[in-house]
């Protein structure tokens, strides 16, 4: 009993040194259960993917599906710089899939940490994490012209090809 105590007290300690260590190196806030708060993804501001968009004043309307093919559908899209649109996003599978926006290199690094914390959930404004059959709206305003990625960055998802990109032009 003494020992399963410690167990999951050096557990605690791990997973509050990790979230510590992830916000002192600029990494994005993640939901890590029903009490944790919503944060911001700052380096999606800096690559030139855009910032939130207001939902009043959204351009238009674009759907997009995930998969349990490890596909976006539609995976490309195309937008105008400074248009601001809503990506109607419906999780069609059975696994839980997100969409996260940002630039591949972003993405890639963001996967890296996800498969080293496995459960973790995005809640930030470029980020939209769905369980199955369920559907969700990502409101942003896109900047200036270039390519924004997005990929789901469940363990192995993107990996298997669940990404695509948006040319801003």
């Amino acid at each position: 009993m003494q020992k399963t105590l410690s167990i999951r007290t050096l557990a605690a300690l791990s997973l509050l040194l990790l979230a510590g260590a992830a916000q002192a190196a600029g990494g994005a806030a993640h939901e890590a259960g029903p009490a944790a708060k919503p944060g911001m993804h700052e380096h999606a501001h800096e690559s030139g993917a855009g910032r939130p968009g207001d939902p009043a004043r959204a351009d238009r309307t674009i759907d997009i599906a995930m998969r349990d093919s490890m596909r976006f559908v539609p995976s490309s899209l195309s937008v105008r710089p400074g248009e601001t649109v809503r990506l109607h996003v419906v999780n069609e599978g059975k696994l839980r899939h997100e969409l996260v926006l940002g630039s591949m290199h972003e993405l890639q690094e963001h996967a890296a940490m996800m498969r080293s914390m496995p459960g973790m959930k995005h809640e930030e404004p470029n980020a939209l994490s769905l369980a199955p059959g369920k559907q969700g709206d990502l409101v942003w305003q896109f900047g200036k012209a270039g390519t924004v990625d997005f990929a789901c960055l469940e363990p192995g998802h993107m990996e298997a090809g669940m990404k695509g990109a948006i040319s801003v032009r």
